[in-house]
């Protein structure tokens, strides 16, 4: 599997058409091709879908040092993580007109291969860790300034959602050290999270969704949270058992549109969710085995729907296997 997923990986990374841009133009010099304007991350039919395959890459070889597509993805990140083309990026990043780029979903992404790199006890990693550094600087600044601005939490099941991106930051923050962005993140989350109560599980999800809005939030209150804690504020949030009835899996009604593929996505990332949740509570906690099972439905559900037969899924969805597989989300 883990072959298939750098495979997919591989091919799409220098893949630069069909791309979805999400490019501001300040003047008609900024008309430009993906990889003039970002020539790190161009390819995979986007910028996060670039950021979070390199991520994968750097997971699966630090996982399987021995695996066969390792010396191609070594090659792969060296290519792309050039001092040069990182400088290039940070550029573009700090360029009027792009404050809310990729924020927060890609900017998070970014700062989870930055901790790869750094917890990757390899030579090479060091030295792409080291290049790596001006585009991560400018992306914790940039999500820095907008979180103590942000007046309420994004709550879809896209991009834009909050709470995905802020669990990505807290282990970022958290596997480099940073106490302050850490306790920034904890702080925002606390006070965006922390008296809901009863969340609508019937309302989910949504015809488009990747990320369940309520199991990212518990998800992200189980990091900042203390066990006790987090054990109360989950049993006000969700039911006391979740419904295996109410939250099944889901079926795509076509994995060749790019908004439907989303949906396949959803499986395996409420099955990390599941789990992670299940891993905040204490031994004996009743609640552990329905979310165990829960999340193992879904994850066997999201992992027999992601075929590789159409590309609006494969650029994105081996990184959304890996993540769930490898248990990055909790502590893997």
């Amino acid at each position: 599997m883990a072959e298939k997923f750098a495979g997919w990986a591989l091919h799409c990374l220098d893949r630069e058409y069909p791309n979805k841009i999400s490019h501001v133009l300040n003047s008609g010099a900024d008309v430009a091709s993906p990889r003039s304007l970002t020539p790190a991350f161009y390819g995979c039919y986007d910028w996060h879908s670039a950021v979070h395959n390199h991520w994968l890459l750097a997971r699966l070889a630090r996982l399987f040092p021995k695996a066969r597509f390792v010396s191609l993805a070594m090659e792969r990140l060296r290519r792309s993580l050039s001092r040069e083309k990182v400088r290039v990026e940070a550029l573009y990043l700090n360029a009027d007109g792009r404050q809310s780029f990729e924020r927060p979903y890609g900017l998070s992404w970014l700062l989870q291969l930055a901790l790869e790199l750094h917890e990757w006890n390899h030579a090479s990693a060091r030295v792409l860790a080291e290049n790596l550094q001006p585009l991560e600087q400018a992306a914790k600044q940039r999500l820095m300034r907008w979180i103590p601005q942000l007046p309420f939490p994004v709550r879809t099941g896209e991009h834009s959602q909050t709470a995905f991106g802020f669990g990505l930051m807290v282990d970022y923050a958290r596997g480099k050290n940073d106490a302050g962005f850490l306790e920034l993140l904890s702080r925002q989350a606390i006070a965006f999270y922390k008296n809901d109560k009863n969340w609508p599980l019937d309302y989910e999800p949504g015809g488009e969704d990747f990320v369940s809005p309520g199991l990212a939030e518990a998800d992200v209150m189980r990091r900042v949270l203390a066990a006790q804690e987090f054990a109360g504020w989950l049993e006000e949030f969700l039911p006391p058992s979740l419904s295996r009835e109410k939250l099944r899996p889901v079926v795509s009604p076509d994995p060749s549109d790019p908004k439907f593929s989303h949906l396949d996505g959803l499986n395996l990332s409420r099955a990390w969710m599941l789990e992670g949740i299940a891993s905040a509570l204490r031994e004996g906690d009743s609640r552990h085995e329905s979310l165990m099972v829960l999340a193992g439905r879904h994850a066997e559900a999201g992992l027999h729907g992601i075929t590789g037969e159409h590309y609006v899924g494969s650029h994105w969805l081996g990184t959304f296997a890996v993540y769930l597989l490898s248990r990055r989300g909790i502590g893997g």
